[in-house]
């Protein structure tokens, strides 16, 4: 088993500035790999206290303001504007930073790209939905609508 400390959220295991012991292939093949986790050690320990900083820097400050953010984002799809061919195929697909993007652009109010998950990869344009974790104890399903920019 491998000792880190999470830089980032990662689902089912824990939240930035957290220590969790993984299995040895998912720390060396996934986590580090892709900057979610570093390693253990005594001095990455003082590490801790400024990713915790930074996590409830980021984080909704109480949760009557997240279920009121919530709320809000229930209440109304978010429109996405993307490149698509003729037959509604996206160039590209819709990232998370886009999708905060249009959250905020539509008032419903700012959300950390890291706080929302996307089950599958949007590829089209139509309607998906999107899971964003407004607070530890709030997540709220936000309908996406993903229409195609207007051709010069």
């Amino acid at each position: 088993m491998a000792k880190i400390i999470l830089t980032h959220e990662v689902s089912g295991l824990g939240a930035a500035g957290d220590i969790v012991e993984v299995k040895n292939g998912y720390a060396r093949n996934y986590l580090l790999p892709r900057g979610f986790a570093i390693v253990w050690t005594q001095g990455g320990e003082k590490q801790v206290e400024s990713i915790k900083a930074a996590r409830a820097a980021r984080a909704v400050a109480n949760l009557e303001d997240a279920q009121a953010l919530a709320a809000k984002l229930k209440s109304q799809p978010v429109k996405i504007t993307m490149k698509a061919g003729s037959n509604g195929r996206l160039f590209g697909t819709v990232k998370t930073t886009e999708i905060a993007a249009a959250v905020e652009a539509a008032g419903l109010g700012k959300i950390d790209k890291r706080n929302i998950e996307v089950n599958d990869q949007i590829k089209s344009t139509g309607n998906y939905t999107a899971t964003v974790r407004v607070h530890a104890d709030v997540v709220a399903n936000l309908r996406l609508q993903v229409v195609a920019a207007a051709k010069k």
